[in-house]
């Protein structure tokens, strides 16, 4: 029985962990970098490490120190939470060699669903929709001409082991691919220690749906609907919620069994999510994340399921508490990231918070790390809070959003607030008229 939980990770995630673990009556350990020593995660756990500088390589990307630090506070597991090492399998197979419990997926769905290329050829052979292109990576730019060729311009170019845009390139002819292939490359081998890339045709205009899937230790897999993650900008999500505005009930059901048939293809357990690209009433498999998500809450509004003490509930070999059978979606929630980031520039804006009053009010959910006096570090994640609304309806949701955000004070740093705000009087957002190119004619 798992009794007491380290957590590797930092800030809002870190501090959501330590709250679910306090409910479920369990110990918790913090660690940190000197640079997060006062942070509101290390004043909540239990225990906390110091495991090193400020730099991420040398404290929440150090296995050993992480490890090393779940010994002498007498951990029994870790949680990862998002980003860092949450989907590295080499450290998930390290924890489990060290007699502990990792509270994600296994180390092998780890590994297979993280290779982009291998996750799409599992996916094809699971019978789940993908988008045409090519088999596995594509060795030369020769290969990938004959590929494009065969399937049509536009195309993109995509990081087989990649994620949050790079190592990615869209190309409208020979010649543009011929110019980013190695270009694409590179970029993928210096981001992720991998040059393989792969190609896919290129939707013009569709929607990022992604459906929340877990499974348990008993082989029961199950699906909590969708979210919609279209506005994003440069690949990084700004806004999410659920349901859809472009998913009907049936599409809804059909995206969710084309989910759980790919987690079952893989024995899969835990929490993940399965992303889709959606267009013209079809959708197709992109990729799987195999943690927690960010945007987590937004399913937690709409299901009344509590994300992360499930996790660790099924990471001790509990059943799932999801009931059998089908379940509807309960009103609408959206989630706004309140970056420290200029709001027109979207450059980085670390420093002192000198107030900070977050909104509240029914439907009105906060999750974060950050307080009055609290200091930004430079070396993180720009991440302030999440600001999660929930209502009965999606124009209710909007117009409650709006009422929060207005309430939401945040000074001595630059945040996305006015940005979010500016969204959410854009016509077409309202009508959730959009995809994931809003960003791109979006006019403040």
């Amino acid at each position: 029985m798992i009794s007491k939980v380290l957590i590797a990770n930092r800030g809002e995630i870190a501090l959501r962990v330590i709250l679910a673990c306090k409910e479920l009556g369990l110990k918790t350990v913090a660690v940190h970098s000197e640079a997060d020593r006062d942070s509101l995660h290390v004043r909540y756990a239990d225990d906390d490490v110091c495991i090193g500088p400020a730099l991420s390589r040398q404290s929440y990307l150090n296995i050993s120190s992480i490890i090393a630090a779940a010994e002498i506070t007498g951990a029994d597991a870790i949680h990862p939470g998002y980003g860092f090492l949450s989907e590295n399998a080499a450290f998930a197979e390290i924890v489990n060699e060290c007699q502990l419990v990792f509270i994600g997926p296994t180390p092998e769905a780890i590994r297979l669903m993280g290779d982009k290329a291998k996750a799409r050829e599992t996916a094809k052979n699971a019978g789940v929709p993908i988008i045409p292109g090519s088999d596995g990576p594509v060795r030369t730019a020769g290969e990938a001409r004959d590929v494009a060729r065969s399937i049509g311009y536009p195309v993109i170019l995509k990081a087989a082991a990649g994620g949050g845009g790079r190592g990615m390139r869209i190309c409208s002819n020979d010649e543009d691919l011929e110019n980013a292939y190695e270009t694409a490359r590179s970029e993928a081998e210096r981001a992720f220690g991998v040059g393989d890339v792969y190609l896919e045709k290129y939707l013009q205009r569709p929607r990022h749906i992604e459906i929340q899937v877990f499974g348990d230790t008993r082989g029961r897999i199950v699906s909590l609907g969708e979210r919609e993650c279209s506005i994003q900008r440069r690949h990084q999500k700004l806004i999410e919620e659920s349901p859809s505005p472009a998913i009907d009930e049936p599409t809804r059901k059909q995206m969710g069994e084309a989910a759980i048939k790919l987690c079952q293809s893989v024995g899969y357990v835990n929490a993940g999510t399965i992303e889709f690209l959606f267009q013209d009433g079809e959708f197709y498999f992109m990729e799987m994340n195999t943690r927690i998500q960010v945007e987590h809450p937004v399913t937690e509004e709409v299901t009344g399921f509590d994300m992360v003490k499930e996790q660790i509930r099924v990471a001790d070999g509990e059943p799932l508490s999801m009931p059998n059978g089908d379940f509807r979606l309960r009103g609408h929630a959206m989630e706004f990231r309140i970056n420290a980031e200029d709001p027109v520039t979207f450059a980085p804006n670390p420093g002192k918070i000198r107030e900070f009053h977050p909104p509240g009010g029914p439907g009105v959910r906060v999750d974060t790390a950050a307080y009055r006096d609290y200091v930004i570090p430079p070396h993180y994640d720009s991440l302030i809070a999440k600001l999660i609304i929930r209502s009965s309806s999606r124009l209710e949701t909007i117009a409650r959003a709006k009422r929060a955000l207005e309430q939401f004070i945040i000074e001595g740093v630059k945040t996305s607030i006015p940005l979010h705000r500016a969204i959410l009087d854009d016509e077409r957002f309202v009508r959730g008229d959009f995809s994931t190119r809003f960003m791109e004619s979006f006019e403040r």
